[in-house]
């Protein structure tokens, strides 16, 4: 197979969950597959830092990231010139060409523009709305990243279940147990974070439900009786987080509460590492990658009983519904106060952790393209 791959955002947005997928399934497939050919379409830039193979070749796509990543890309005249048996857009199908030369397949990680459009941005979501019912019709295939994900494309496109394909995710392989000790030392140097804390990784999107976390930490100080713990809420602020900063406040809790912003991706192993505890209570989730990396981590999990996020987690978590805060509050105490329950979530995770690699994701993604030429 010829087998073409639009990869920008592989390099455009690596750290995120598309560029994070994107990335990681050309790097997978460029190690497991050596009898297709595959045309990758890049930057005008530096490629990335994947040593490819002879089967892999690199077509640069004129495209400035001052454009908005959502809006159409100029690849239709590009894909017409090549011999392509199939294409292949992982950024929910973003970008696909309006000329179809050869068959389409894309990866729709979720729908929440469609489920809580309140939550996204506009610019996402205006797209979104308006081209997603372009897309899909011109789609000879659909992967997913969750069964949970499936059946919302199926019952909202009406597309055919024998059409969509399900390649769960995996965390990259920086995400490991590491001495503890060394990493509480390299966070407090770095971030100024010295004490115990619990932590939350991801966007600060509504539906992610970090008010909520908050007011479930306000209530476990109390329960605590102690101020020596912090809640730190990793990621890019975004326009929500003053809303988040300002219920830190009103609750008295804001110098417990920590905003640390972006962390780069080789500190995240520590800062998980150095954790007590994952709370993950997001109201809507495609897959979430998150939980896949504290999992790694051997981290002690709470995660929401929602949408995709049971069936990623398992029984590695303590789940709890996302909308109860004294649900969370009660998890949090319970994994603090109690050591065999601690070590037992630990062990949990990391056993949990093993079954998702990006290999594995690289092989059914195969098996997809496989049965989409035949």
């Amino acid at each position: 197979m010829n087998i073409g791959i639009d990869s920008r955002a592989a390099k455009w947005y690596r750290g995120t969950g598309i560029g994070t997928y994107s990335y990681q399934l050309i790097n997978s497939l460029n190690k497991i597959d050596f009898q297709n050919n595959y045309l990758l379409f890049m930057p005008n830039s530096n490629s990335c830092d994947i040593n490819f193979n002879k089967n892999f070749t690199i077509r640069n796509i004129t495209q400035n990231i001052k454009s908005n990543f959502w809006d159409e890309v100029n690849v239709p005249n590009i894909l017409k010139s090549e011999n392509i048996n199939l294409y292949h857009v992982p950024q929910n199908g973003i970008g696909l060409p309006q000329d179809k030369n050869c068959p389409l397949i894309i990866t729709l990680h979720d729908i929440i523009p469609y489920k809580m459009p309140e939550t996204v941005g506009e610019r996402y979501l205006e797209i979104f709305q308006k081209q997603m019912p372009k897309i899909i019709p011109m789609c000879d295939g659909i992967i997913t990243v969750s069964y949970y994900s499936k059946q919302d494309i199926i019952n909202y496109f009406n597309f055919p279940a024998e059409k969509i394909f399900v390649t769960h995710l995996a965390n990259e392989d920086i995400y490991k147990p590491l001495n503890k000790v060394e990493c509480k030392n390299f966070i407090a140097k770095t971030y100024h974070i010295k004490d115990d804390y619990i932590l939350y990784v991801g966007g600060f999107s509504p539906r992610k439900n970090i008010v909520g976390l908050i007011e479930s930490f306000s209530q476990l100080l109390k329960k605590l009786k102690r101020t020596n713990i912090k809640l730190v809420i990793a990621g890019s602020k975004g326009k929500s987080y003053s809303i988040y900063k300002k219920r830190a406040e009103d609750l008295g809790i804001e110098d417990n509460v920590i905003f640390p912003g972006f962390i780069p991706i080789e500190h995240m192993p520590a800062l998980y590492n150095a954790a007590k505890i994952f709370a993950y209570p997001s109201l809507y989730e495609g897959f979430g990658l998150p939980p896949i990396e504290a999992m790694a981590c051997g981290i002690p999990i709470i995660a929401s009983n929602l949408t995709s996020i049971p069936e990623v987690v398992g029984d590695a978590a303590i789940l709890i519904n996302p909308y109860n805060i004294d649900q969370l509050s009660e998890a949090m105490y319970n994994i603090l106060l109690n050591e065999t329950l601690e070590n037992q979530l630990i062990k949990k995770s990391l056993l949990k952790s093993y079954e998702f690699s990006w290999m594995k994701t690289a092989e059914n993604t195969l098996k997809a393209y496989e049965n989409i030429i035949v």
